[in-house]
């Protein structure tokens, strides 16, 4: 069974694999400028100014690509789309260091060495996108068919326990339904030959970014349980990004505090109960958008909402009508990244309704979330089911690499107004 497994040859496994990419990488985006900027002896006799470029050239590019590398592993997200971002933003922020530091370096040779990363990561990626379809088996029995039907996956079903000449980087099987004899032993041949088994859920869970409902039923609570070590990192993320985006914020606030007056008279801060972190209310600021003493459902209407002001629907679009949920953030009510709080009366209603409601509150809300970036705002009853399979798939991968991953759509959000109401 050993040749099923597809990309098992030696020869496969050194093109296809990251650590011998990186590696050519690394040599190619610093060992080529330094041999134009320098020529052959730059690794001789080096003065600090060439090891601190070639040290800092290294660093970002190791930086950049292996942040693309954790970034492509979670839904919807192409690697490709991420190499510019992240390479221009490595080399920025290791040249500030080296500005701040007071540092000398070589510039010609740091802006040559992002131009070839830049040209080596974007081919690299576009050749692995075109090229690198995953290839899965499925075994057709239990609830395959509601599992293993969308995704970017070359799906091969299965009619008897046997891959014959079929090579395929996985096989997927609905672990929770009883298997015969025969499909038993077929799914252990594979393990022992290396040839991974995936439970179909999980499968479409990591294609959808959403954990269903009913998968909770399965006493799963333990693998929803976010990471602690990262808790508290995640705290002093939040506290220090707020009071380094204060002084450009600031002025930003003053200038909509002064609009939303003249464009109607009342407060320019909204104040609402909201259920935060462990199923505790807490008092959430936000600009308001809406004229005062309008009425409404306690949740945005679908299509043109009449109580929105003019101010308000640009502030809704462009989500600065939540920037002074930063003090928010700083109080310790909420963090940059999570699930969006929802209002304490409709919590109360949607836990009627909706099973497991409140586990979303195991971690502190966000002013941006999982939900956010990949539904956009939902019509709040229909919508609302949909909404926690995001906000449970980000419990159970809390994680630095999760909340960058949604820094940078919520970034693509504010500019393009994508999903406003």
């Amino acid at each position: 069974m050993q040749k099923n497994r597809r990309h098992s040859l030696w020869y496969e496994r050194i093109l296809l694999s990251f650590r011998i990419h990186l590696l050519l990488g690394l040599i190619v985006a610093v060992g080529l400028p330094a041999l134009w900027h320098w020529g052959w002896t730059f690794w001789s006799a080096q003065p600090d100014v060439r090891v601190t470029t070639l040290v800092a050239t290294a660093v970002a590019y190791l930086i950049s690509i292996s942040t693309v590398h954790r970034l492509s592993v979670f839904p919807g997200t192409r690697a490709f789309a991420y190499v510019i971002p992240s390479i221009t933003l490595s080399y920025i922020l290791i040249v500030c260091l080296l500005l701040f530091l007071a540092l000398p370096f070589a510039r010609s040779q740091m802006v040559a060495s992002y131009v070839i990363s830049m040209i080596y990561g974007c081919a690299g990626y576009l050749l692995a996108n075109r090229y690198r379809t995953q290839k899965l088996a499925v075994v057709p029995m239990g609830r395959v068919n509601e599992f293993c039907q969308t995704g970017p996956i070359d799906w091969r079903w299965l009619s008897q326990p046997d891959l014959q000449d079929m090579r395929v980087d996985g096989v997927v099987a609905d672990l929770a339904t009883e298997l015969d004899e025969d499909w038993q032993r077929f799914l252990a041949d594979c393990t022992i030959h290396r040839i991974p088994v995936y439970d179909a859920r999980e499968v479409h869970e990591n294609m959808t970014g959403r954990v269903g409902l009913d998968h909770l039923y399965q006493n799963r609570y333990g693998s929803l349980l976010p990471r602690e070590d990262y808790e508290i990192i995640k705290r002093c993320i939040d506290i220090v990004g707020v009071l380094l985006v204060m002084p450009a914020v600031l002025p930003i606030m003053a200038v909509t505090a002064i609009m939303i007056k003249r464009d109607d008279p009342g407060p320019a801060i909204f104040v609402q109960k909201r259920m935060g972190f462990q199923c505790r209310t807490f008092s959430v600021y936000k600009f308001r958008s809406m004229y005062v003493n309008q009425e409404g459902l306690g949740f945005t209407a679908e299509g043109e909402d009449p109580r929105i002001t003019k101010v308000g629907r640009i502030l809704r679009k462009y989500r600065i009508d939540e920037l002074p949920q930063l003090f928010n953030v700083l109080k310790g009510d909420m963090s940059l990244i999570g699930p969006r709080p929802e209002s304490s009366s409709l919590a109360e209603w949607y836990e009627k309704d909706v099973p497991f409601f409140h586990y979303r509150h195991v971690v502190r809300p966000g002013i941006s979330g999982w939900a956010q970036v990949e539904q956009g705002y939902a019509a709040e009853i229909e919508g609302m089911t949909r909404k926690l399979e995001y906000d449970f798939y980000y419990i159970r991968h809390f994680s630095f690499w999760m909340d960058m991953l949604i820094v940078i759509r919520t970034i693509k959000t504010i500019f393009t107004g994508h999903g406003a109401r």
